[in-house]
């Protein structure tokens, strides 16, 4: 049970006092992509990235507004009944935020190759090589049962990477304790317009535009 009140941010969620939400909360906004949506072609086409952004992004951002909105109204009743019964909607809409606001920024059209650095030994020292990282981020990805996502996520307990899939739009940090670094939405929304139903084509696509900088930097972040 909640006993604070929720908020999200592009990458995280964290409580807040009660008193504090009830007095005021600032609303949730669409990030802006940073690159044009015709900017991931061929690997993803404009109308994909137009409509997941502009059209399936916002969807998220608009309900968990409305869900935070019930939220504060059943907290300042001390309805613990519908703050339970409002908690898939706001995992749901607040993961699919979270997801989604981090997927934008692991894409770049500069994006491909290889990781370097820190990451890319981290890679080697936990997966053997980048090709065996690649193709088990790819398997689970591709092995996601109807909608979910596949993740390379950073064990701060462990001090190691770990790859994990989540079903629907569970944030992996909030269900898995992992530290999200690289994300790949496997909703039919994300592909397929483009790929249809073969999953596979677009996970071997996607690799093209992987914004590596990124997820280096987001990897040296989750050590701090």
């Amino acid at each position: 049970l909640l006993s604070g009140f929720l908020f999200f941010s592009r990458s995280s969620a964290r409580f807040v006092a009660p008193l504090g939400c009830l007095v005021t909360r600032q609303k949730h906004t669409l990030p802006d992509l940073p690159y044009d949506y015709a900017a991931l072609e061929p690997h993803i086409n404009a109308e994909i990235m137009q409509l997941h952004h502009s059209k399936h992004h916002a969807t998220y951002v608009n309900n968990l507004n409305v869900v935070e909105e019930k939220y504060k109204e059943a907290l300042a009743k001390g309805d613990v009944t519908t703050q339970v019964s409002l908690q898939p909607a706001l995992k749901f809409n607040g993961g699919g935020h979270i997801n989604h606001s981090i997927f934008w920024t692991n894409l770049s059209p500069n994006g491909g190759g290889e990781p370097k650095g820190e990451l890319m030994e981290a890679i080697k020292r936990d997966f053997g090589s980048f090709a065996n990282f690649k193709e088990k981020l790819t398997a689970v990805s591709v092995g996601v049962q109807g909608s979910g996502w596949g993740w390379l996520g950073y064990n701060k307990e462990q001090g190691r990477l770990q790859i994990a899939a989540c079903a629907n739009q569970d944030p992996l940090q909030g269900t898995t304790g992992l530290i999200p670094l690289l994300g790949i939405d496997v909703w039919e929304h994300a592909y397929y317009l483009q790929y249809k139903n073969v999953r596979p084509d677009y996970l071997k696509a996607i690799w093209n535009v992987i914004n590596w900088e990124n997820v280096s930097s987001r990897y040296a972040t989750s050590k701090k």
